[in-house]
């Protein structure tokens, strides 16, 4: 089943200096369930079509489709910000357990969903901290965690493990892969890594230069126990990174 179709997603920024030409023409589908990322050198676009498809920017051209939730109702969207975007007055707690109370959810069927995120992430001991009480590993943990609570039908990700460094960056990694594998959420990844684009993906789509266009989507073959240090995971980075360079040389 189709969960998300775009179609010729055009975004043009009017400013003093001069227009900044986003994207153009950008058109893709994804099923449901899957994992798309999208890789990119800084300043492709990469962000404005996550927020186009989240409605929080007004593309100037094209459709953006996303299928409803199962039970005919709105689709249910998460969205994880290269900060994580916590409410620092809120414990942890407090802050995935918002998402629901925005959602009318009863107390207790609340309380039971936060706890077993809670200890799904490795959180449950900090229930009651406040984010700047946490590591910024951990603030962007529980800040997937606030995502993923909310049950999403599509959950749009900038960049979450940019500002991480590498092993905690690739825990994280390993966590969402582990936790998306007993759920149908599809995924909109954004990020200019290519071996997390590579570990993390189903598919991948890379955008080029400004304005951002798809200049090549493939398929990423490889076993869902994916070894970094693997022929065929090498084989896949080494083929990306030479389109990364010619889009970079601008050959």
């Amino acid at each position: 089943m189709i969960a998300l179709k775009v179609t010729n997603l055009s975004k043009t920024y009017r400013e003093s200096s001069g227009d900044v030409h986003a994207l153009d023409s950008v058109t893709f589908e994804t099923e449901t369930g899957e994992f798309l990322c999208f890789l990119g050198p800084t300043g492709c676009g990469k962000t404005t079509l996550l927020r186009a498809i989240a409605g929080l920017e007004k593309p100037d051209n094209g459709v953006v489709r996303i299928q409803s939730h199962p039970d005919g109702g709105e689709p249910v969207i998460g969205y994880v910000f290269q900060q994580g975007a916590l409410f620092p007055w809120m414990s942890i707690f407090a802050n995935l357990e918002f998402p629901l109370k925005a959602k009318r959810i009863v107390k207790d069927t609340r309380r039971e969903k936060v706890e077993s995120m809670l200890e799904m992430m490795g959180l449950s001991s900090f229930a009651s901290s406040y984010p700047h009480q946490l590591s910024g590993g951990m603030q962007q943990r529980a800040a997937l965690a606030r995502s993923l609570v909310m049950e999403p039908d599509l959950l749009l990700m900038d960049e979450p493990f940019s500002s991480l460094d590498t092993r905690t960056s690739q825990e994280l990694q390993e966590n969402l892969r582990d936790l998306l594998k007993r759920a149908s959420t599809t995924v909109l990844f954004v990020t200019h890594n290519i071996e997390e684009a590579v570990f993390m993906a189903g598919e991948i789509i890379v955008l080029g230069h400004r304005p951002g266009r798809i200049v090549r989507r493939e398929t990423i073959n490889l076993p869902e126990s994916r070894s970094r240090l693997s022929d065929a995971f090498t084989e896949y980075l080494v083929s990306l990174r030479k389109t990364f360079e010619s889009l970079v040389s601008g050959s």
